[in-house]
């Protein structure tokens, strides 16, 4: 028969280990929901250790904050008929911390597989549907990406209020690879036409580079052209004026002199004139008769004398008559 002490021991084994399955922790970021009976009850609980009834109740972890889901090796036919395959498309949601309860009620906490992954799917297939393989790999491949958003997040709305769609990265599809050589060689004839065009525009730019630098010199040297004839044009206003001036200078002088040798004739004039007096005339007649050396003998003298007595009184009679008129 058992012991009690035994007992005990047995009691307290099954009682810790009852313990250890009933305490569950909860990460931080996550919300812990609980199934009993496999019916999802409507408490949920936070971050950190918490205590449920073991082997009757169990719990799960829901992500509430930013995750990326990716779907991987999705096959896509397009409008020609050609399958190509999507190697993995990523999906960075989050699901609302409010409406974990009604999102796990719906779609279970498995939820992206209904809502994220199946709707990828769906949605890529339409699209390729209505495109052609020109159109899916090259031309419409950079708005695959916010198509797949838009078409997630319209769903969402009505199906499951609380998750958000952040972004959509879509990979480059495989296609077959015949057609992807021709690609490939379209490419590089892209390439070559760029590198030429390219080619192209470098030399045009050097040609109008040449021509705006041929340009320019033209302008510098018409510019110097001109300054110099402007430098001329006025060396040459310089030198006429210069020239005038020393004509003027020059007919300054002349008048200068003419006018003082018209007023030292004038002045003679004047003083020539003013001598002209009786009395002057006189003394020059007695000065004439004075300096008269010659001596002359017999009976005419004294009417020799009163003959130039009389000429020079009629002489000086005359003068003041010219005087009187004047």
């Amino acid at each position: 028969m058992m012991s009690f002490a035994g007992t005990i021991a047995i009691a307290t084994a099954v009682l810790a280990f009852l313990v250890s399955m009933s305490i569950h922790k909860i990460e931080e970021g996550h919300i812990g929901v609980y199934y009993r009976g496999g019916a999802l009850l409507k408490s949920t609980s936070g971050p950190g250790f918490h205590l449920m009834i073991p082997f009757v109740t169990s719990f799960k972890s829901v992500q509430t904050t930013m995750q990326t889901d990716e779907v991987k090796n999705i096959p896509c036919g397009t409008s020609g008929g050609v399958v190509i395959y999507f190697d993995k498309i990523e999906v960075v949601n989050f699901l609302s911390p409010d409406h974990v309860y009604e999102t796990v009620k719906k779609f279970t906490a498995d939820y992206d597989k209904p809502l994220i992954f199946n709707k990828i799917h769906h949605e890529l297939n339409q699209f390729c549907s209505v495109h052609s393989l020109q159109e899916v790999y090259i031309d419409l491949f950079s708005d695959i990406d916010e198509h797949l958003k838009n078409a997630l997040q319209t769903d969402l709305t009505t199906l499951a209020p609380g998750l958000f769609i952040q972004a959509v990265r879509v990979t480059k599809p495989k296609i077959p690879e015949q057609i992807r050589k021709n690609y490939e060689l379209m490419e590089a004839e892209k390439t070559k036409l760029l590198i030429s065009a390219q080619h192209q525009k470098v030399v045009e730019k050097e040609a109008e580079t040449e021509r705006k630098r041929a340009i320019i010199e033209a302008e510098k040297v018409s510019q110097v052209s001109k300054i110099q004839y402007e430098q001329k044009i006025m060396e040459k206003e310089s030198d006429k004026k210069i020239a005038d001036i020393e004509v003027q200078m020059q007919v300054n002088r002349e008048k200068s002199m003419a006018d003082a040798a018209y007023y030292k004739v004038k002045t003679e004039i004047e003083a020539n004139k003013a001598k002209l007096t009786p009395e002057y005339l006189e003394m020059i007649k007695y000065e004439a008769l004075a300096k008269n050396t010659k001596i002359y003998f017999g009976n005419s003298i004294p009417s020799m004398f009163s003959d130039n007595f009389l000429t020079l009184s009629k002489f000086d009679n005359s003068d003041k008559d010219e005087k009187k008129k004047i």
